[in-house]
């Protein structure tokens, strides 16, 4: 229904008219399902109905395209591109924090909401100095200068910062992996941020600006998530609105479902399926604001799909044709959990049994067992075939892909955002449909290094 209402808007409306009456948004929301393709979509869905009793995704009702995901150095893609090229318009090379193939720094997103006036907050479950949210607030030419990107997020004054990793804003005299020595959450209170790092004091109440990482990496998966000690993202998604809806000058949000992409690398499909649940419930969240807002676009998008997800495969040299979500439903833990324990076991069936609902092993499920007895680096590759044999989910890489991910669109100027698009082109569009001028202010931040490189 949503594709048919799309059309007829844009047909009735004339084209290029019908675009040009199109209500500047006063507040952008744009989601980032790190690692999710479509059939991750399928797989949530499908688990959604068979486990849950629900027919539909949060998303299905907001799809309104495609988008083709590479690089400027591969055609498959890396977070830190894929994230630059969404924030700032510009394909760059693999590794790249919003900085172009020379190493040039590239306006974001993020840093025109904040030129207009406007709020800013970014919000993950992966470090919150990880690849995509570190591609709106720092530029730096490698992903793995953390402790840079971490000064550098600081330094923009981002209104709300949630997320995990810590480490990275404390020297490692006090636990953290900073080798300059700075303390950056004592630099933060200074500036007059609220930081919190327990989920205690979250719900005790934030103010802005705050800083909430909850955790010295990663959030954990939302499998192994124990609620009292960690936020959701959904939760910290509300919380993210609530603190920033309040703003005159409207406000720029980027939440990412991070550990969607870890799970995929894993290729963990139980934790993977209920990472994409969980950021779904945040989408719904978005979406029930944007609703009552009237003023907001909201975008979901995918970086690059991770791990080559196949829903039915072959099974002992055997095509199926059909897969089994309940085989996810009884995985109780994540392979980030749940391997490490195999390896130090003697007695594995009762794991199996008990945190993965395997009994009765077939004769050629105990041969992988022994196998992986005998070589224990080898659990996770055990693990993945054998619920893959019983769900009939198949992975092709422990990497990224090229396949194109989903795109879905709502609130004012979603009409825009119909059919498939390169993963710069769509940057270039949001910028243009917020009326940020990126290049102008890509030529400022030069300026400045300039200036600043001189002295």
């Amino acid at each position: 229904m949503r594709w048919i209402l799309l059309f007829l808007v844009m047909l009735l409306g004339g084209g290029e008219g019908a675009q040009a009456q199109s209500p500047r948004p006063k507040n952008l929301i744009l989601m980032i399902a790190d690692g999710c393709g479509p059939a991750s979509i399928t797989m949530a869905r499908d688990y959604a109905r068979a486990v849950l009793g629900r027919d539909e995704l949060a998303l299905d009702a907001i799809q309104t395209g495609a988008v083709r995901t590479g690089s400027a150095s591969s055609r498959v893609t890396d977070s830190a591109a894929g994230a630059t090229a969404y924030a700032c318009g510009v394909k760059t090379y693999n590794g790249a924090i919003a900085v172009d193939t020379a190493g040039r720094p590239l306006a974001t997103l993020l840093e025109a909401a904040k030129a207009r006036g406007m709020a800013t907050g970014l919000v993950a479950t992966s470090r919150i100095t990880h690849a995509t949210p570190a591609a709106f607030a720092a530029h730096v030419p490698q992903r793995a200068m953390e402790s840079e990107i971490a000064a550098q997020m600081l330094a923009q004054r981002v209104d709300v910062l949630l997320g995990g990793g810590w480490s990275y804003f404390l020297p490692t005299s006090e636990g953290g992996r900073r080798q300059d020595g700075r303390n950056l959450l004592r630099e933060a209170e200074a500036m007059g941020y609220q930081v919190v790092r327990t989920a205690a004091d979250f719900r005790r109440g934030v103010r802005r600006p705050v800083l909430g990482l909850f955790g010295p990496d990663h959030l954990p998966y939302e499998i192994d998530r124990d609620p009292e000690e960690v936020p959701s993202l959904a939760e910290m998604t509300r919380a993210a609105l609530e603190l920033l809806a309040d703003d005159p000058d409207g406000f720029f949000l980027m939440v990412e479902g991070s550990r969607i992409d870890h799970a995929g690398h894993a290729n963990d499909a139980a934790a993977h399926v209920r990472e994409v649940l969980a950021y779904d419930e945040a989408v719904a969240v978005v979406l029930d604001f944007a609703r009552r807002d009237g003023q907001t676009l909201v975008v979901s998008v995918a970086d690059h799909e991770t791990g080559g997800l196949s829903l039915g495969r072959n099974v002992n040299g055997r095509g199926v044709y059909d897969w089994h979500p309940d085989v996810l439903a009884r995985v109780q833990a994540s392979y980030e959990r749940l391997i490490p324990a195999l390896r130090r076991s003697e007695r594995p069936d009762s794991l199996l049994q008990a945190w993965l609902g395997l009994d009765s092993l077939r004769a050629d499920e105990q041969a992988l067992v022994a196998q992986a007895m005998a070589e224990p680096d080898t659990w996770a590759e055990v693990v993945t075939e054998l619920i893959g044999r019983r769900a009939v989910v198949g992975w092709t890489s422990n990497g990224h892909t090229a396949v194109d991910v989903n795109l879905y669109a709502f609130g004012p100027g979603a009409e825009r955002l119909v059919g498939s698009f390169e993963n710069d082109e769509l940057g270039r569009l949001l910028a243009e449909l917020m009326g940020f001028d990126l290049p102008a202010l890509t030529e400022t931040l030069r300026q400045e290094e300039a200036v600043g490189e001189s002295h």
